[in-house]
């Protein structure tokens, strides 16, 4: 059973500098910066999400073995985005005027950048592709977790089969639902500007913190003996390996969406990049390069290192503060083109925390309240590393003694 006070003191303290840097951001600015602190807060830990609801879609669909262990709990942080996450969106939503510029810049009549997007781009648009989002998301991880329960139960076939039926069609309303949803919420604080490379952006930035954070849950539950039968240490390196190919897609979907807007240099698009160099956000951009790339591609290149924790933990850690500096860089360049004051960054960090404690106490409670890990998987055995056909041969020649 996983105990923690940390998810309370999160939302203590998280709840109190929301609190201060709110009462602030409506004096100076009608509120404008607490819409921005909170979308960035929401949308890290939605594509946190969104991460690990794709590794419990690729498990069904790959019928694999080895991630048997970590399937159970990444279905609970994909059941995060049934009702903790739209409640979480509804500041987002009412604060919507605050945060997306077209909201207010009038109608799609006068500004054709907005008639393009239209009918999406207008409020009750909004609301309801939003609601359609959430309504997918909603059918597939409530699909996904009961069938998984119920197999625990039955140990059917049945469930097996429902499981990677779901998960097939699940795949392709993951890729529509996380492209659209990554547009509309986040790089519409910019509507002037378009990118067909930012749906696959933001999947691979989703993925590669999924499992940054699944290693690390991973390794904790593992050092406290909860999921020790079944996670054993070349799974790490498996993890390892493909948190190594989602740094290179990250990166390079980030640099393709450089290369291609810079060298088009058509001003309706460069000037996304021109704000960014701006300030400190031209200091942000560097530590980006460093920390979202060369950092962890070296780290995670060899093959020992996979499966040291040591070494692991910090870089998985690391990745984890990269994907959030890199959401910053997404979002707040909007509300600060000049560069950002640091004095506001008790906002976002309050937002994080507020949000983070109440995820991880919702998490903690649905992880304690099932099995740790799937019971009757007919991938079970070869996770615990035991041999099915060992298993056959001392049922049968049991059996035949018996006789």
């Amino acid at each position: 059973m996983l105990k923690s006070a940390l998810p309370g003191a999160m939302i203590f303290f998280g709840a109190v500098l929301t609190a201060v840097g709110a009462v602030a951001s409506f004096i100076r600015n009608d509120g404008k910066e607490l819409g921005f602190a909170w979308l960035l807060a929401f949308m890290f830990y939605y594509s946190i999400a969104l991460g690990a609801l794709f590794m419990v879609m690729v498990h069904h669909l790959t019928d694999a073995g080895w991630s048997v262990g970590i399937r159970r709990f990444c279905e609970h942080l994909a059941s995060l985005l049934r009702w903790p996450m739209i409640v979480m969106f509804l500041p987002v939503g009412l604060l919507g005027p605050k945060i997306y510029s077209w909201m207010t810049a009038g109608n799609a009549a006068t500004n054709n950048l907005i008639a393009a997007k239209y009918p999406v781009f207008t409020v009750p648009g909004f609301w309801v592709t939003s609601a359609v989002f959430f309504g997918i998301w909603w059918l597939l991880t409530s699909r996904l977790s009961a069938l998984s329960l119920e197999q625990d139960k039955t140990g059917a076939a049945e469930c097996t089969r429902k499981l990677r039926f779901h998960s097939g069609w699940g795949i392709v309303a993951f890729a529509l639902t996380l492209t659209f949803s990554g547009v509309l919420w986040m790089q519409a604080v910019s509507y002037q500007w378009f990118s067909a490379m930012y749906g696959i952006y933001f999947f691979a930035s989703s993925v590669w913190a999924g499992l940054a954070v699944i290693y690390v849950i991973a390794v904790t539950m593992l050092r406290q003996g909860i999921l020790k039968p079944v996670l054993k240490q070349n799974y790490f390196y498996f993890i390892g390996v493909l948190l190594l190919a989602f740094t290179l897609l990250s990166a390079y979907t980030e640099f393709a969406q450089y290369f291609v807007v810079w060298n088009a240099n058509m001003p309706e698009e460069t000037f996304w990049y021109l704000i960014r160099e701006n300030g400190n956000w031209w200091c942000l951009s560097m530590i980006l390069i460093l920390g979202k790339f060369f950092v962890p591609f070296f780290a995670l290149l060899p093959v020992h290192v996979k499966t040291n924790f040591k070494v692991l933990v910090p870089v998985c850690l690391l990745i984890v503060v990269m994907h959030f500096t890199d959401l910053v860089f997404n979002i707040l360049p909007s509300l600060h083109p000049g560069g950002y004051n640091l004095k506001w960054f008790i906002l976002p960090l309050g937002c994080l925390l507020l949000m983070g404690g109440v995820f991880a106490k919702i998490f903690v409670a649905k992880f304690n309240a099932h099995p740790p890990y799937p019971q009757r998987d007919p991938r079970l055995l070869e996770a615990m590393g035991v041999s099915p056909n060992i298993v056959s041969d001392l049922v049968d020649a049991n059996a035949g003694g018996a006789k």
